[in-house]
């Protein structure tokens, strides 16, 4: 596996992910209880900021894995890129289960929504506001 690119994000008690189609990262300091697919806020990168390396890869329809790491909690899923990726907003960045394309859109057909995280790492979120990390990968046999 090669890494592709890492971001950043903290806490917040009133994460909640039970979003069933979606996970979403914003770079916003705050949030609501209407934010169910939220796993994080003040994520050090939006879709606009993700390196070009991940941006080819993504737009070429590549299979990326996201691992997330919550202190000693770990999760992982896998999205595909898509051709009509923009990377052009600058303060989130949504992981989808469908293949509905918008300017926050950085990967579809997920294999996870923010209701099947692991809820020991959902809890720890609710629970620090300490940062944590998400990280691109892709297979190299496939990359």
């Amino acid at each position: 596996m090669t890494i592709l690119d890492t971001i950043t994000a903290q806490g917040h008690q009133l994460i909640q992910c039970t979003h069933t189609t979606t996970i979403e990262l914003t770079k916003d300091m705050y949030l609501t209880k209407n934010g169910t697919c939220i796993l994080g806020i003040g994520a050090s990168k939006a879709c606009y900021d993700l390196n070009q390396h991940l941006k080819k890869k993504i737009t070429s329809g590549g299979k990326i894995t996201v691992i997330i790491k919550v202190g000693d909690v770990v999760d992982s899923f896998y999205g595909f890129g898509h051709k009509n990726l923009t990377f052009i907003n600058k303060k989130d960045m949504v992981f989808r289960k469908s293949d509905y394309i918008c300017d926050r859109t950085i990967l579809i057909k997920c294999s996870k929504s923010s209701s099947e995280l692991d809820r020991n790492l959902i809890k720890n979120l609710a629970s620090s506001k300490e940062r944590f990390s998400i990280i691109f990968e892709v297979n190299d046999a496939y990359g």
